[in-house]
């Protein structure tokens, strides 16, 4: 496959996250919405209407935001916040990365397995490594990831995807260069943030290589 042209940065706006008061690109923060009923309705796709209620993308943040009655200061008026909302806000995240790599798929710049893996990264046709975070560390370690902040994830389970690729699992997946790709990759660090461990801890950390 050939390799493509890396997509041009995107200028998008700032936002302010109601817990830290920190401005940053929206990218890194979950948008909120205050539905009809006046329930807290998490906005992955930032198209709900009304004013936004911004969040970093972090579950500690997000967690503070429910705790500490974050949401009703940021929407000025009385709210309703589920018992459920940051558990929501992960497994919408993991749905959205889940289908933008079935897309990816789709659209013939995502292979899996290992040889067809490793293949990619050695002809540098790979812009992201995927790695199932209940796979084999035995198996995972042969791979190594293309270079560059946000090259590595292994923020989904073996079965996770495996829904991407119709298959009951799958442990390692590359992905190539493209605007979409780009997507995925922020979609790809914000549930990073978001996910936590069976140990409690976030997945946290976005991988660095060089």
């Amino acid at each position: 496959m050939p390799r493509g042209r890396k997509a041009k940065p995107r200028i998008e706006p700032d936002r302010r996250c109601i817990v830290t008061g920190e401005t940053q690109p929206k990218r890194g923060l979950i948008r909120f919405a205050v539905g009809p009923d006046g329930e807290i309705v998490p906005d992955i796709l930032e198209k709900l209407p009304g004013r936004g209620i911004w969040v970093a993308a972090v579950r500690g943040d997000l967690n503070t935001a429910v705790t500490k009655g974050l949401f009703a200061r940021g929407a000025k008026r009385t709210v309703n916040v589920s018992d459920t909302l940051v558990d929501d806000v992960e497994s919408l995240l993991a749905k959205r990365l889940i289908d933008g790599i079935s897309m990816a798929r789709k659209a013939g710049i995502a292979v899996a397995g290992f040889e067809k893996v490793k293949d990619w990264l050695g002809r540098d046709d790979a812009r992201i490594l995927f790695q199932a975070s209940d796979g084999s560390e035995r198996g995972k370690s042969k791979l190594y990831a293309p270079g560059g902040r946000g090259s590595f994830f292994e923020v989904l389970s073996a079965s996770e995807l495996g829904l991407s690729f119709g298959r009951e699992r799958v442990i390692h997946a590359a992905l190539g260069f493209g605007g979409l790709t780009e997507r995925i990759r922020e979609d790809a660090i914000r549930l990073s943030g978001v996910r936590e461990l069976d140990s409690g801890e976030t997945t946290g950390k976005v991988k660095k290589t060089t």
